[in-house]
């Protein structure tokens, strides 16, 4: 006996209320709470129930009966397909107060602790092409849409992005907004020419093919940095490409490639070749100047990362008298951006390649006050460390996603530094990590940071002072 399909579950004339976390619409019907895809509140649709479960709904409108009046006309011919803009729809005064509104609403949920009124957050002046780093995709398996569905025999190569929820089809991309300079000129002319040199594109299915990925990263100072990873080793098509690439875009600063043959992207482990220019790019920020490597982490909106770092120090309020821990340090961009106005700043991180970073960096910025060290952050962060290198005054911490080891916040806890400054990437985790604390800090100050205009994703800040 074949299994009993699910019956389908149809809404309609749905009003949407509000947004809530990971950017997803909200309606209530009898009660139940439905996460609406592709919705703006204020719309009035029919809805196809996707997910059911106890507690909540997931849907996508069919039919729109009304249109909010915060929508707008998406300016990418790539919207509603590709993974990346999704809030192009929603006008951007609304994206940034739906930011503030999400910061303070995990805050209160789960920080669950006494909060101030929260800083007006701060806008990015641009909202098209502020990244400064893309990934793009080679693959055998294009998205097909529209009339290509119907021809006899469609192009099935792509340079793009993974269509969201298919890890194995690319969409190929026209124009993207989000990078700009030769960004688009040299995807879509490497596309060309791999396609006239037959050369093969990489199958995400069957892990084979020449052509991989694409990377490219650009700074403020004009220095390009592009990066292309191929899937099989092959001297002589490696070098077609590579000499294509420094013949057709002298602008390119540090051209580098990666032979990659396992069955994931990341090239952490690998060795990157330096064809031509410098293994590096320079970004500069209040005349510091910060080499960038192929594999070292940099903030993608490069000029927002300047308010964010500004607020940051703000935040701190050092006077010169203070010994400073900066915590997740990455490349020491932080630590360096405050370390005028410290008497010492301490980074650790625990991808020893970034500290490596750091000290050159500090080293070409003339600055002698800092110090890092690599190392898993809970192994690291001890007590015979702190003795040895002194009690903080300050710490500055910025983790990842996942927020800090509750091991990190013990230790936090018995050190009790004056203050904490705490920049997030993730409100969820950072207000997990300020419950944790609040029994020794509390919180005086919150400031979001909008690092990515047209998606749901928002930085904060928030500065803890030992009560």
């Amino acid at each position: 006996m074949g299994r009993r399909r699910k019956e389908r579950i149809s809404l309609e004339k749905v009003e949407i209320l509000d947004i809530g976390s990971e950017g997803k619409a909200v309606a209530k019907v009898d009660d139940m709470v439905i996460f609406v895809r592709n919705a703006v509140p204020g719309d009035i649709a029919d809805l196809r129930v996707t997910k059911k479960k106890k507690s909540f709904m997931e849907a996508e409108p069919t039919n729109f009966h009304k249109l909010s009046e915060k929508r707008v006309e998406p300016f990418c011919d790539h919207f509603g397909l590709c993974g990346g803009c999704k809030w192009q729809m929603l006008d951007y005064q609304d994206q940034v107060a739906y930011k503030q509104k999400q910061v303070m609403d995990q805050l209160e949920r789960i920080a669950k602790v006494e909060l101030p009124e929260c800083k007006t957050i701060l806008p990015s002046e641009n909202t098209q092409y502020y990244r400064n780093k893309l990934e793009f995709t080679f693959s055998t398996k294009r998205w097909l849409t529209g009339n290509e569905l119907e021809e006899e025999n469609p192009e099935n190569t792509a340079l793009g992005f993974h269509l969201p929820g298919k890890w194995n089809r690319i969409l190929s991309i026209d124009h993207c907004y989000l990078q700009g300079g030769p960004s688009n000129d040299i995807r879509l002319k490497t596309l060309e020419f791999a396609r006239a040199n037959d050369l093969t594109f990489y199958d995400q299915v069957e892990q084979t093919g020449f052509m991989r990925n694409l990377i490219i990263r650009s700074a403020v100072t004009g220095d390009l940095m592009v990066i292309v990873q191929f899937a099989e080793h092959g001297e002589e098509n490696i070098k077609l490409v590579m000499e294509f690439l420094k013949n057709e875009f002298p602008e390119i600063t540090s051209l580098m490639y990666v032979v990659n043959t396992k069955g994931n992207d990341t090239f952490g482990d690998l060795d990157v070749q330096c064809y031509h220019g410098e293994p590096y790019i320079t970004e500069e920020m209040e005349g510091l100047k910060f080499r960038v490597g192929p594999k070292s982490f940099y903030q993608t909106n490069s000029e927002q990362a300047y308010e964010l770092y500004k607020a940051t120090r703000e935040l701190a309020g050092l006077t010169g008298e203070e010994r400073v821990y900066d915590l997740y340090t990455g490349t020491g961009t932080i630590a360096q951006f405050v370390a005028k106005q410290a008497k010492e700043v301490i980074g650790i991180e625990y991808v020893e390649a970034a500290i490596e970073d750091a000290k050159k960096n500090a080293s070409l910025n003339g600055i002698e006050n800092t110090k890092f060290f690599a190392g898993d952050m809970k192994d690291i962060l001890t007590r015979d460390f702190i003795a040895e290198h002194g009690a903080p005054d300050v710490i500055i911490t910025d983790p990842p996603r996942a927020g800090m080891h509750e091991d990190v916040v013990k230790q936090i806890m018995a050190v009790e530094p004056k203050k904490v400054v705490y920049v997030s990437c993730n409100p969820a985790t950072q207000a997990r990590d300020i419950n944790w604390m609040d029994s020794k800090y509390k919180v005086v100050e919150i400031q979001p940071v909008d690092m990515f205009p047209h998606t749901h994703h928002v930085e904060n800040i928030v500065l803890l002072e030992r009560r």
